[in-house]
């Protein structure tokens, strides 16, 4: 739980800092920022799997459907290990 929570944080701040790097236009910062709030939401759902008891690979595939292009890679662009 803590490493999602970690992860959501993460996201935020890298949408913070591709905001604040001024490399992208107006409508480009704004998809990048929904694309990273979709992404935190997406590990936020699969941080409420795991808590409920579902078995790890029900919630990584909730969460590969739920980022499915959004991310680069099979857990939504984050990957940590255990």
């Amino acid at each position: 739980m803590k490493k999602l929570l970690l992860a959501g944080v993460s996201i935020a701040l890298c949408a913070t800092l591709s905001i604040a790097s001024g490399s992208h236009g107006d409508k480009e910062r704004k998809e990048d920022v929904a694309r990273h709030r979709a992404m935190a939401t997406a590990h936020e759902a699969a941080a409420k799997c795991l808590e409920s008891g579902k078995k790890e690979d029900a919630c990584y595939k909730d969460l590969q459907a739920a980022c499915k292009g959004l991310a680069i890679g099979k857990f939504c662009g984050m990957k940590h290990g255990h």
